[in-house]
């Protein structure tokens, strides 16, 4: 391999280099991002004279690893005219939804990959949809059965090679020199593709002449690649730092393991063949091997799990028989909304029907039925308590006709995807009902949706002093604004600032699929027990197709539960939430006093001091109670105003007729 284009630096040249005396300007081999425009865009698809892919770049979901998000490396992958990408990040998926919906909308052909913790890292790209489906169960696989969080353990290679078939391709770097014949041996030649890095260190050379006697030997195909671990140079020193830090070292002591210029970076086709002078071949390779391999997200769409039914019924049959059955009882305390009901029922079960919603409101009320079943209170919140069907399964407790809620506010063919419900539970017994859905549909099916940790001012302060050797306590002391750190501590920590730093767990957000979650994302353990998430936040997952329930925690619902009991221990009357009045007087008179203490939601300072001025007569009245204590009211100046007309202090005028109520 030569550098320079192929042509020999001449001595003369090269002292002058060394002794820093003035000398031909290089040539550039990259502009920086923010200086790139739509026209040098189109300018370097159009002049891209070189094909090429790359089929392994590492994105920062390779968790202290990359330092380019998945929308970067597609935007700097379609300046560089690059006629495909492929993602490859360690041991997971963790940020492949992004880089197929970045990818998707720039038109970028995606190849979708992994490398395993094997031997010194094996990486395996996708064929197709079932390969990927393949890959998914064989991390997820890997990760659950150590029951540990962060920990993996792969089956012997031969095992993983009889599972991921012809249906992968394994890349492999000079690293793999001294056991290429046992990996041949396992994965076949056909399915083992040798890799070329242009990496600018000296022992490129030497490396790619072991390769060429590999692949004389076994008659392999190759490729070549960067081994970008960021989409510009810009961002290679952010890549080092996280490299260093994986190694619980300092970019100083880390230095002679890393790259010279802290990573690698992108490159289109015609820097690859002048890095790479002679690899003309396996620079072409990599479109062609880009091909056999790229798909479209579409073909591993999820849906939600068929419920089981009743014989003789299907899905919407038997919700219009739960329907029809619950009515009636739900209705016994609000006879006045019975006939309006009953006409809303046919029109949301039509609506139901259409948007093919069924399972949702069949899966929603069995986990409320187990809660009925084991004295766990619990009701949906947020715009459910729209929908009368709600109201009749039990899911909601507000009777939606006669406090006059819109449905279309909650479900509507103008809109998509599914609807949603949040479940609220009480705090104390939240857990039961989440193992519950774990047993009940089996952990291969549902898991918890993950939350993506990122780095935030405080933590990114610690790790960029720890990676430029700074002693702990003066890390500490920097995030903590005791003293002014450095700037180049400052400037690190602007890059940490957004980068994701781990997996945590959504709040309540779980996934039901209605086959294996593998085949969509691998799962993997969290720390608090018994509980597997996904490896994709809540936006991939619904980018995906995979449907959210939020099962979430409320203390209020347990001191509700406590006061239940009292009543039923000291009078022997069992409360029901939903025959409730909401027109008691004494009610509205103990919150017109401001004695809400403990009340959800008009509780707060500004709560307390606003109802005494409101004097809520109704529930519409605590409607608005709730509605004007929110930022938007507040800073827009429409609290007071309001108060003094609603007290008849100041004249209502109405911008427009139609505004006015008849």
């Amino acid at each position: 391999m030569r550098f320079n284009g192929g042509s020999q630096l001449s001595w003369s040249r090269i002292e002058r280099i060394l002794s820093g005396r003035p000398s031909p300007t290089p040539v550039p081999v990259y502009d920086a991002p923010e200086k790139v425009d739509e026209t040098r865009r189109e300018r370097a698809r159009a002049t891209s004279r070189v094909a090429f892919a790359e089929l392994h770049a590492t994105s920062c979901f390779s968790f202290l690893n990359g330092a380019s998000e998945p929308e970067e490396l597609v935007e700097r992958a379609v300046e560089l005219g690059l006629e495909a990408l492929a993602v490859v990040d360690k041991d997971g998926f963790y940020g492949l939804m992004k880089f197929a919906e970045a990818a998707a909308l720039q038109e970028l052909p995606t190849v979708y990959g992994v490398q395993l913790s094997i031997g010194p890292g094996l990486v395996a790209l996708a064929r197709g949809p079932e390969g990927y489906r393949r890959l998914s169960r064989l991390v997820a696989d890997a990760r659950m059965v150590t029951k540990e969080k962060d920990e993996v353990r792969y089956p012997p290679r031969a095992e993983v090679a009889e599972r991921l078939g012809e249906e992968c391709v394994i890349i492999a770097g000079f690293e793999w020199a001294h056991e290429i014949d046992g990996l041949v041996a396992d994965f076949g030649a056909a399915n083992v593709v040798l890799e070329y890095a242009a990496t600018l260190s000296p022992e490129d050379t030497d490396h790619h002449e072991v390769l060429d006697d590999m692949r004389a030997r076994w008659g392999l195909c190759a490729i070549a690649t960067a081994l970008p671990a960021a989409a510009t140079r810009t961002d290679a020193r952010l890549a080092a730092a996280k490299h260093a830090l994986s190694r619980r070292e300092s970019l100083e002591i880390a230095e002679p393991a890393q790259h010279p210029m802290g990573a690698q970076w992108l490159r289109s086709g015609q820097q690859m063949l002048t890095l790479l002078p002679d690899r003309a071949e396996e620079i072409a390779y990599t479109v062609e091997l880009a091909r056999q391999c790229a798909f479209t997200w579409d073909a591993l769409a999820p849906n939600l799990p068929y419920c089981d039914v009743p014989e003789g019924f299907d899905e919407m049959s038997w919700l219009r028989e739960m329907v029809a059955r619950r009515a009636p009882q739900r209705y016994r305390a609000h006879p006045k909304a019975w006939e309006k009901a009953q006409k809303q029922i046919v029109h949301e079960l039509a609506v139901i029907e259409k948007l093919g919603f069924p399972g949702y409101f069949l899966i929603v009320t069995d986990i409320v039925d187990f809660c009925a079943r084991s004295s766990i209170l619990c009701q949906g919140r947020g715009s459910a308590a729209n929908s009368v069907v709600c109201f009749v399964l039990g899911i909601t407790n507000a009777e939606p006709i006669s406090a006059q809620l819109l449905f279309e506010r909650f479900l509507s063919p103008d809109r998509d995807g599914p609807p949603d419900i949040d479940v609220d539970i009480e705090s104390g017994r939240r857990e039961e009902v989440i193992q519950y859905v774990y047993e009940f549909y089996g952990r291969d099916r549902a898991a918890q949706v993950a939350n993506v940790i990122t780095y935030r001012r405080k933590g990114a302060l610690r790790d960029a002093a720890r990676a430029l050797g700074y002693p702990q306590g003066a890390g500490d002391a920097w995030s903590k604004g005791i003293a002014d750190a450095p700037e180049d501590v400052l400037n690190l920590a602007e890059q940490f600032r957004g980068q994701p730093r781990h997996l945590g767990i959504h709040s309540g957000g779980m996934v039901l699929c209605d086959r294996p979650i593998a085949d969509v994302v691998p799962m993997e353990w969290a720390r608090m027990e018994d509980r597997s998430v996904l490896q994709w936040d809540k936006d991939d997952c619904a980018a995906a197709g995979l449907v959210k329930f939020d099962l979430l925690g409320l203390g209020m619902l347990e001191a509700i539960h406590h006061m239940v009991d009292l009543v039923k221990e000291t009078r022997g009357t069992t409360i029901n939430l939903w025959e409730l009045d909401l027109a008691d007087p004494e009610v509205y008179a103990m919150l017109s006093r401001a004695d809400a203490v403990g009340v959800f939601q008009v509780e707060s300072r500004a709560q307390l001091s606003t109802l005494p001025r409101l004097k809520p007569r109704r529930f519409f009245d605590l409607v608005v109670e709730v509605a004007l204590i929110r930022p938007g009211p507040i800073q827009g100046g429409s609290v007071h105003p309001y108060l003094r007309r609603r007290n008849g202090e100041e004249e209502v005028v109405y911008d427009h007729p139609v505004l006015e109520k008849s």
